[in-house]
């Protein structure tokens, strides 16, 4: 994710980072997320995994991050999801998994990333960033 104001969020950005960061943010819940992302085609499902597997990697999850956000997924702890980001190191090869697991891998990753991602914001980005998707504007506010 780039960018350095919230001005660069309209249009700009990418369906996925759009959704992950809405439901990170609290401005889309989780299973509204995991409702779109039922829509996709096996590629788009792999693809989007990829990328939001980055974004997990980008937010520096940790072992508490992993645990919390695979309790706030809804997916059972001991599902492959579960086990890979809660790995030390995590594991990322969610697209890896077989077609019948990426829903869950996608719950997984997207409930760690908004768990980090807060921690994030809460911490090095107090007070303000540039960060335009730490940035996203409410629902009524969106062009």
């Amino acid at each position: 994710m780039s960018g350095d104001s919230s001005e660069d969020w309209r249009g700009t950005r990418s369906a996925t980072e759009r959704v992950v960061n809405e439901v990170a943010q609290g401005l889309r819940t989780l299973e509204s997320g995991t409702a779109w992302f039922e829509l996709l085609s096996q590629e788009e499902r792999k693809a989007v995994l990829r990328e939001v597997a980055g974004y997990a990697m980008q937010a520096h999850i940790t072992a508490v991050d992993g645990t919390a956000g695979v309790a706030r997924s809804g997916v059972k702890p001991t599902a492959n999801a579960s086990v890979m980001i809660r790995m030390d190191p995590p594991r990322y090869r969610f697209a890896d998994l077989p077609a019948e697991e990426h829903v869950k891998a996608f719950r997984v990753l997207v409930s760690v990333f908004s768990v980090a991602d807060t921690r994030r914001r809460q911490t090095s980005c107090q007070g303000g960033c540039g960060h335009s998707w730490h940035n996203l504007p409410a629902a009524g506010q969106r062009p």
